[in-house]
């Protein structure tokens, strides 16, 4: 048809019809032939005219369609067949162009939301109820050293505690995991949320090591108890020096003036007992305040210099100054850096300090033991860390005891004062790292830094 508007079309379909069939009852008795053809004809236009007019209802098929299975790409042309038809055409379009933009808007928040998870520096897992894993983010994967994660019972090998805490923790439960890597301690926080895609019920956990955390707030509450404590001792301590002084003068005062004169009321066996107590209590006195400035060190660690060196520059250092110890107990000793030219920011000296204690200790805890050695050793751990391990062949350190050592005033030696391995975890505080001990009774102890 030349005619694209619909409604003349379909008029002109019509009355074209209607003239054949006219045709078709004129030349019924007249001829035979002819009424067939005229009739084949008949049929042929009537179903051009049904599919002409079906046209609307496979484009309104078409559209849903799109609609359910999501398939905005398309669109619609309806043009020139009628005011009518071009309103429906425009509305076809219009509301295919809303749900382009709707589902444009919706895919730029799914992907800035999926930044957001897989960039925030907290580890995130979903999880079904069965350990099989919807979605780990990138903190996750580098916390737990992972490439993917396919079910969360793969974590076992990490930890057995983690695993079973994962599967059973419930919707708003938070919990706390201690974790022993090689040559790392994970104190996890796990907070735990629940919610249902479909049929499905999502676990989705946070994850976050909060191991610095711990040590800082320990550190921070063992200062103030320490400032409380000097305070209150210096209080009561220097007058009582104060006081002794001032009297063991007066009796030595007395002592002259007896001399003096015989006659004095005090004898001098009294008067030499006295001053033998007071001397004894002002050597005690400044025994205690001898003490109260030791332990007020662990407050007063000065404020790092930090410059840039080798580990093996700070290791020449310190294997000349313990060389000469170790070797007088018979200690095989052992060092290494790998890669050679590892490079750190540190305060060298206050570095020193650390390793110097830890090594004494080391030699301290090797009295007796059989083929005693002491290895020193400097690496890369697994998250590309600058790490240095004191290991020894020792007695150990026991359970109960590893969890303490820290502590300050805590020692198991018989003259140890208690605020070396503090000061120790203090100045790697300092230094944004952290120290901490492994320890198997009977096997030896591994004490790491790491920077």
């Amino acid at each position: 048809m030349i005619y694209k508007n619909f409604r003349v079309n379909a008029i002109i379909r019509i009355l074209l019809i209607a003239t054949t069939i006219f045709l078709l009852f004129y030349t019924w008795k007249e001829f035979f032939i002819t009424p067939v053809l005229i009739g084949a004809f008949i049929v042929i236009q009537l179903y051009a005219l049904f599919k002409y007019i079906d046209k609307t209802n496979r484009d309104l098929s078409s559209f849903l369609e799109s609609i359910r299975f999501s398939e905005f790409t398309r669109s619609f042309q309806m043009e020139g067949m009628g005011s009518s038809f071009d309103e429906l055409n425009k509305a076809f379009n219009d509301v295919i162009k809303d749900f382009q933009n709707v589902r444009t808007e919706k895919e730029e928040h799914f992907h800035y939301l999926q930044s957001i998870v897989q960039n925030i520096d907290v580890s995130i897992i979903a999880y079904q109820k069965d350990g099989t894993v919807e979605m780990i983010n990138k903190s996750a994967k580098k916390l737990f050293q992972l490439s993917g994660l396919k079910n969360v019972k793969q974590l076992y090998p990490i930890s057995n505690e983690l695993v079973e805490k994962l599967l059973s923790i419930t919707p708003g439960e938070s919990a706390l995991i201690k974790v022993q890597q090689e040559d790392d301690l994970l104190q996890l926080a796990i907070n735990s949320n629940e919610f249902k895609i479909h049929t499905k019920t999502i676990v989705l956990v946070t994850i976050k090591n909060i191991q610095s955390v711990l040590e800082e707030q320990e550190t921070e509450a063992w200062q103030k108890l320490i400032s409380v404590l000097t305070h209150e001792i210096m209080n009561s301590i220097t007058p009582i020096a104060s006081l002794s002084s001032t009297i063991d003068m007066m009796i030595k005062s007395f002592q002259e003036e007896q001399a003096a004169d015989p006659n004095a009321s005090i004898d001098s066996e009294t008067a030499h007992e006295i001053q033998q107590g007071l001397q004894t209590i002002h050597k005690r006195s400044t025994g205690l305040l001898h003490f109260v400035n030791t332990y007020r060190n662990l407050t007063r660690i000065p404020k790092p210099n930090f410059r840039i060196t080798t580990v093996k520059n700070v290791f020449n250092n310190i294997i000349p100054l313990m060389n000469e110890e170790i070797s007088q107990v018979g200690i095989s000793f052992h060092s290494e850096i790998d890669p050679p030219e590892i490079e750190f920011s540190v305060d060298i000296e206050l570095l020193e300090q650390v390793i110097i204690n830890i090594l004494k200790n080391a030699i301290h805890a090797l009295e007796g033991a059989e083929k005693p050695q002491i290895t020193l050793k400097a690496f890369l751990n697994k998250r590309g860390k600058v790490t240095i391990q004191v290991a020894d062949n020792g007695v150990g350190i026991l359970p109960e005891v590893l969890d303490k050592i820290f502590i300050p005033f805590f020692t198991t030696k018989p003259k140890g004062s208690g605020i070396g391995l503090s000061l120790s975890r203090q100045i790697m505080r300092l230094h944004g790292g952290s120290i901490t001990a492994y320890s198997v009774p009977g096997h030896g102890t591994t004490f790491t830094l790491t920077f």
